[in-house]
């Protein structure tokens, strides 16, 4: 079985949970002898093709009048966009892509063929990329032997509905969050939305990372719930251990994610403040940036608790593995996750974590303490709990890491396969 799959980002080069998804997805699948050629807007030349074929999308020309005749019904009004509406970007990231040139447009042969300059990010002409990707979707899919069509998150549902009316083969597209996740329910993007529920009512299967993100998609999108499959998502393993290693005497209680609305950073804060109040000698680090930084920064000062309180940025690749390896807590308040993946990163390195149960995650760990993301005294016993119990940090500690262990990619895929063929065979 050959899949051809679209993607936005895969790493090194990632913003965050999306693009650690699709490498650990085609790496599964490459175990479960499933070929993968895996499409991407902008790519780098450094990324890992052990288990797939990589095709940059900047690479190929397109003759524009077949693709316009495919994707003519995906047209759509270019805006500008803001990091909410993206669902695994950090600010300094976005903004830099901002900085960069526009994508631009070089013209070859004549008028008719053309390869467009990708991005490769979230830049502010975001939407004009999404509808450009649809058109080099369409010269892929004339070009490459496949069997079924694989879209990730919204920004390649038109490409893999583009692929779905040039060849014939059927579409899986893969939600990774939603707009309900991302902006909440009174703050809904409509162009967002409209372009995640066009591209799930063209599939013929959808994946969701969990059961909550499933029952989203049939309660608030519409779609038909018999061809919506709950897939868990899972870690990469570690090639290496990671190392505990302390460089203050006070313990450290850590949040890594966007500092966006989904993710609860305020929550976080508030409950930093109880802690501190029962035990001054503890530091939290907030590691991450997003479009409420300044509140929270702006908050932590008005709590008076600035002296405990760290910001790191954005971390990436050994970095996140060095915060984990000085944390003693690890804490995802997000009001509603589609999955999450940190949280396993951080049990992979022997950290304790305490999750919302608004996540994901949620419904795959036994040896995580969960609470409502509302609820900050309750997190804040949890953590309080950890860090002076060793009994029960060493028991969530060595369980968890057990636990990780056990949710591999390779087994997700191996659903994933079954999937596929069920689409294939119209079963």
């Amino acid at each position: 079985m050959k899949v051809l799959m679209f993607g936005w980002e895969f790493p090194p080069h990632i913003s965050g949970g999306l693009g650690t998804a699709c490498y650990g997805l085609t790496k599964g699948l490459s175990l479960n002898g499933v070929d993968v050629i895996f499409v991407m807007p902008k790519a780098s030349g450094d990324e890992d093709q052990t288990y797939t074929k990589i095709v940059n999308a900047s690479d190929v020309e397109v003759d524009v009048r077949h693709a316009e005749y495919y994707t003519r019904q995906a047209s759509t009004s270019y805006i500008q966009v803001n990091s909410q509406l993206i669902p695994y970007v950090g600010l300094d990231d976005y903004y830099n892509v901002v900085d960069q040139i526009e994508s631009g447009l070089i013209e070859t042969n004549g008028n008719s063929r053309r390869r467009y300059i990708f991005g490769g990010g979230y830049g502010k002409n975001l939407m004009q990329e999404v509808n450009r990707y649809a058109e080099i979707a369409t010269e892929i899919a004339r070009s490459e032997e496949f069997d079924i069509i694989h879209a990730h998150d919204w920004l390649t549902y038109r490409a893999g509905i583009a692929a779905k009316r040039v060849s014939g083969k059927p579409l899986v597209v893969h939600i990774h969050a939603t707009e309900y996740d991302r902006s909440g329910e009174n703050n809904r993007n409509d162009i967002v939305y409209n372009m995640e529920r066009e591209g799930m009512s063209a599939a013929d299967a959808v994946c969701a990372v969990s059961d909550l993100t499933r029952n989203i998609v049939i309660e608030k999108y519409g779609i038909d719930a018999r061809k919506v499959y709950t897939l868990h998502n899972a870690v990469v393993p570690s090639d290496k251990q990671v190392e505990r290693k302390k460089f203050v005497k006070e313990k450290i209680v850590t949040f890594l994610g966007r500092v966006t609305f989904q993710k609860g950073p305020d929550y976080f804060v508030e409950t930093a403040k109880r802690v501190l109040d029962k035990d001054p000698n503890v530091r939290f680090v907030l590691a991450g940036d997003g479009d409420m930084m300044q509140h929270i920064i702006t908050r932590v000062a008005e709590l008076g608790i600035s002296d405990h309180f760290h910001f790191t940025g954005f971390l990436r690749g050994d970095d996140i593995d060095k915060m984990f390896g000085m944390s003693d807590v690890y804490v995802m308040p997000s009001i509603s996750e589609p999955f999450g993946i940190s949280p396993l990163e951080a049990m992979r390195a022997k950290v304790p974590v305490v999750i919302s149960k608004q996540s994901g995650v949620a419904e795959v760990l036994q040896h995580a303490i969960k609470v409502d993301f509302w609820d900050v005294d309750a997190t804040a016993d949890a953590i309080y709990g950890l860090l002076h119990y060793p009994a029960l940090s060493n028991l969530f500690s060595v369980k968890g890491a057990e636990e990780v262990e056990n949710l591999k990619w390779e087994n997700v895929a191996k659903k994933l396969k079954v999937i596929y063929e069920k689409t294939l065979h119209h079963e």
